[in-house]
């Protein structure tokens, strides 16, 4: 496994990287990849379908009730929606929570694979599920939480603060991906070095990312989402490549093929 000392030090002495070297890498890994990211998008959907079925589908029904009937009232929707009891919205946002926290352990397996194919080898559909695992699907939970409360914080003092520690938190997933069992303590810090280092890149790419998607969204009438939203992820697994890599495991790797000869 990689120390954290080892990996501070690669981020502290990383060398500067170009915005558009950056975005064309992910061009390219996209079109590697772009398979597997629609599986991620189907596989996040099914996540959310339970969701969409126990809360959209009567809120959706109610919107159609009224719109035939031309008596359209506002608070009996909004009422539906969140419900007339404090703990009706608190479960609400739970599940909500919980179904993201899953939703980012399968973004974890989505970096394996890319990692995988990146590289050359054959990527497998469990990978997606990776992080599933026993130990490592509670560190990724409480990692999710940790990022929901850093988020929320900076929602507290101000928009700028969330500015800053949106590209950090970027960071979370990847770095958990590729060293999951480092601590919770030390993905954070890991995290926060990247993200300061390569702060204006990471924002500038996934803004671009972002927006190039959307575009592409809408002149798709929303289609292309599920083919593109993958993307957004690229530039993300290439600056961390790049910084950091994966020189260690690259040789452990190296050595357990050598050894199986």
């Amino acid at each position: 496994m990689n120390s954290l000392n080892y990996l501070q030090q690669k981020i502290q002495n990383a060398k500067d990287l170009d915005f558009g070297t950056v975005f064309n890498q992910a061009i390219e890994l996209y079109k590697k990849v772009w398979v597997q990211g629609l599986l991620l998008q189907v596989f996040a959907l099914l996540i959310m379908m339970p969701f969409i079925l126990m809360f959209y589908v009567p809120f959706i029904n109610e919107i159609m009730e009224q719109s035939r009937t031309g008596n359209v009232d506002p608070e009996a929707l909004n009422s539906m929606m969140f419900g007339d009891s404090p703990m009706y919205i608190l479960v609400f946002y739970l599940v909500v929570f919980a179904l993201s926290a899953i939703s980012a352990l399968l973004y974890a397996g989505f970096y394996r694979v890319v990692r995988s194919m990146d590289s050359g080898e054959e990527a497998k559909t469990s990978d997606f599920f990776y992080f599933f695992k026993g130990k490592y699907f509670g560190k990724g939970f409480l990692l999710m939480i940790l990022a929901s409360l850093i988020s929320g914080v900076a929602v507290m003092l101000c928009i700028l603060p969330v500015f800053y520690v949106m590209v950090p938190i970027m960071f979370f997933i990847p770095i958990f991906a590729y060293n999951p069992d480092l601590s919770i303590g030390d993905i954070i810090s890991l995290s926060f070095s990247l993200g300061n280092k390569k702060w204006l890149l990471t924002f500038g790419l996934v803004i671009v990312s972002g927006i190039i998607v959307y575009i592409l969204s809408i002149i798709t009438c929303g289609i292309g989402i599920l083919f593109l939203a993958a993307f957004i992820y690229l530039p993300i697994y290439i600056i961390y490549k790049e910084v950091i890599g994966f020189g260690e495991l690259d040789e452990i790797n190296k050595i357990g093929k050598i050894d199986n000869l």
